[in-house]
């Protein structure tokens, strides 16, 4: 199978744990056999793996969040990169033709393009070579799978198919009802639009052409940033007469809030925390060192990273976006390709950071002109290069650098460092990246 994933969206529904570098795929929050913790990413990648080991998988993201796919999948997935956020018809419309381009995929070949975060069981993805067969077929030119509703819901768009068939033409679309509405929509045997789908690679290039004056991969992302916002949905789908749709009714879940993703947690408590026996229906998930302890709550969810707190009713956490607007503050953790960093103090002419880096991992020669630095190795071993001039280094270890000098760390084994800036002007824009000689 050929499958693109949408890896979007700022992060925002669930603070603090997510943000702009960190949406919410990313959040290791599901617990594996092993007692480790794996991400929504993480989780679909493998279970798509594990139904068809051979599956050709890109993700379609931005450039911010490309350090937390390789760091979560490796080096060897696909990535689709989407120079700004343009909706989801040219990001797709990219991926389609980084598939044929630069992938060098037949163009007759299908493709199934699916959201980065549904909570699904591998019957999900073994239903995606039914649809991807059926696009193979030609019959329509746009295969969709709808879901079958469990209760009528304001919060998706409805499929209305012609009959309550498994595969049916598809009548209309409907946009997110009332509740009263969806009721209706589900006595005529309506579906939620998940926003799966499958075509032929062939069939969306040719879209793409008719809306955008491109000729391959590389001249549509060098345009990129001049394309109009548009959905994939307004720009084909309701515009597509051969449509068809197959149902399906195993688990899904659009873990879209803190409300619902609470309820695919295994446990009430990822990290430290303590509950006494009043509490009911409580989760905590804490990435502090210190504890959190609740009691006599009822429905709450509860929050704490380095980017802040969170105390909420569960159905009330679904509208935190407008007060996270609000928030005026720097990325206090994020991922990279090469490890990570959390950020632990923050004064006028300083900032302490915590650097983790993977075995075999390094970070970009580079420099500042505005700040020095100071490195304290804590755990690991590994070696420096600083202005040319290699050094190994082992757990305690001090290097400093001036303003102005180049350097780098390279791990050995896993290395943790505690990252001391010093300086007036203290920012991230503040860097000068060179090739390692």
């Amino acid at each position: 199978m050929n499958i693109i994933l949408l890896s979007g969206g700022s992060g925002k529904r669930l603070w603090p744990l997510s943000n702009d570098i960190r949406s919410k795929q990313f959040i290791k929050i599901f617990k594996r056999d092993d007692g480790s913790y794996e991400s929504m990413v993480q989780r679909i990648y493998r279970q798509i793996k594990s139904v068809d080991a051979n599956a050709t998988v890109t993700i379609a993201t931005s450039k911010t969040q490309i350090s937390s796919i390789h760091n979560q999948l490796g080096q060897d997935v696909g990535i689709s990169i989407e120079p700004c956020r343009k909706d989801t018809f040219p990001a797709i419309a990219l991926a389609t033709a980084y598939l044929v381009d630069v992938m060098k995929i037949n163009p007759e070949e299908s493709v199934v393009v699916c959201p980065v975060d549904p909570y699904v069981e591998n019957e999900y993805f073994e239903a995606f070579k039914d649809l991807s067969a059926l696009a193979d077929k030609g019959e329509a030119n746009l295969v969709l799978m709808g879901i079958e509703p469990v209760y009528p819901s304001e919060k998706y768009g409805y499929i209305i198919p012609e009959n309550k068939t498994k595969i049916s033409k598809v009548k209309t679309f409907k946009e997110k009802p009332s509740e009263a509405i969806a009721k209706g929509y589900i006595t005529e045997g309506a579906l939620w639009n998940g926003g799966v789908f499958a075509y032929k690679l062939k069939y969306v290039l040719d879209k793409a052409h008719e809306l955008i004056n491109f000729t391959d991969y590389v001249d549509l992302y060098d345009k990129y940033n001049t394309l109009n916002k548009i959905s994939f949905d307004y720009a084909v789908v309701e515009r597509e007469k051969k449509i068809q749709v197959m149902r399906f009714a195993g688990q899904w879940k659009d873990l879209g809030t803190w409300n619902t993703l609470t309820e695919a947690m295994e446990e009430n408590s990822v990290g430290k925390a303590i509950f006494n026996k009043e509490c009911k229906n409580v989760h905590v998930v804490n990435e502090l060192s210190v504890p959190v302890v609740a009691m006599g709550l009822c429905d709450v969810i509860i929050s704490a990273s380095p980017e802040g707190i969170l105390v909420s009713d569960k159905k009330q956490s679904s509208y935190i976006k407008p007060f996270v607007d609000k928030i005026d503050q720097q990325v206090m953790f994020a991922e990279k390709s090469w490890g990570s960093f959390r950020v632990l103090d923050v004064e006028n002419d300083s900032m302490t950071i915590k650097v983790t880096l993977n075995a075999g991992n390094k970070m970009n020669y580079h420099s500042h002109k505005e700040r020095d630095e100071i490195w304290v190795v804590i755990s690991g071993s590994g070696k420096t290069v600083v202005d040319g001039m290699e050094q190994n280094v082992r757990t305690g270890d001090v290097i400093t650098m001036q303003a102005g000098c180049r350097h780098t760390v390279i791990a050995a084994t896993g290395l943790k460092l505690i990252e001391v800036q010093l300086g007036k002007e203290i920012s991230v824009h503040d860097k000068q990246k060179f090739p390692l000689e």
